[in-house]
């Protein structure tokens, strides 16, 4: 097994005069599943934009010692960043194949290689001349995965995999990116709860207004109790300030 790293340093993200992500700092490696979790607006899906490249961005994103801070998203899936975005954002008229041919020639991957990419998980092989728009929501989202894993990535970013999933398919997703991790790849996960991945997450960071403010190394439940904690601490300090509504400002 390979292992990768990935390090953001500082990474700003901006969008007009809001701040959607303020100087997050971070690490990923290969070997273990790493999340980011905060409530929604808190920056994650800017976080990983941030990191793909599909942002403007201040900060340093480091994969394996090389600094890809000035590449745009396309050079940065070339040299082994992926994602899996949030609302999976297929091509809904297309077939499912076609999706997948789609991947390959902008990265220009090798002939096959779509094909190849039905068999990542067995549904897609049957599907595979069916538009992607009347697939069920867990098979989207197998597409997704199977698409950004047709470069053989050495990063794998994914917002809110299981969003909206049936217990039984979180469960096949989250085997299938357990495995990725331990194959050497550097997963990094975005989800608003651990929910049903706590046991998936071998450790992760709390952001929340665009700030990492607690990390924890020792799995998923120790990454829920930081983020508990945090979220108390933020609403204690909010109410101390006197404000009222909701303790955390939404973020583009």
């Amino acid at each position: 097994m390979t292992g990768h790293e990935l390090k953001v340093e500082d990474l700003t993200v901006r969008y007009g005069g809001a701040v959607a992500v303020d100087a997050a700092s971070l690490t990923a490696r290969s070997g273990a599943v790493t999340a980011v979790v905060g409530p929604n607006g808190a920056g994650k899906t800017s976080l990983l934009l941030g990191v793909y490249g599909s942002v403007p961005a201040r900060g340093r994103v480091v994969v394996d010692g090389a600094d890809l801070s000035g590449l745009r998203a396309l050079a940065r899936a070339r040299r082994g960043v992926a994602v899996v975005p949030q609302g999976r954002q297929l091509f809904p008229h297309l077939t499912v194949l076609e999706n997948l041919k789609v991947m390959a020639e902008t990265l220009r991957l090798p002939r096959g290689r779509a094909d190849a990419a039905l068999d990542r998980f067995p549904v897609l092989r049957t599907r595979a001349r069916g538009l992607a728009g009347v697939l069920s929501g867990g098979e989207q989202q197998m597409l997704a995965i199977s698409r950004a894993l047709m470069a053989e990535p050495s990063v794998l970013l994914l917002d809110e995999m299981t969003t909206g999933l049936a217990p039984k398919i979180v469960q096949d997703i989250a085997r299938t990116v357990a495995g990725l991790a331990d194959d050497g790849v550097c997963v990094l996960l975005a989800e608003p709860t651990i929910g049903p991945l706590a046991g998936l997450i071998d450790r992760g960071h709390v952001l929340i207004r665009g700030r990492v403010v607690a990390t924890a190394e020792d799995g998923g439940a120790a990454l829920d109790e930081a983020y508990q904690r945090a979220m108390g601490a933020t609403s204690t300090e909010f109410e101390r300030l006197g404000g009222t509504g909701s303790a955390v400002a939404p973020q583009p």
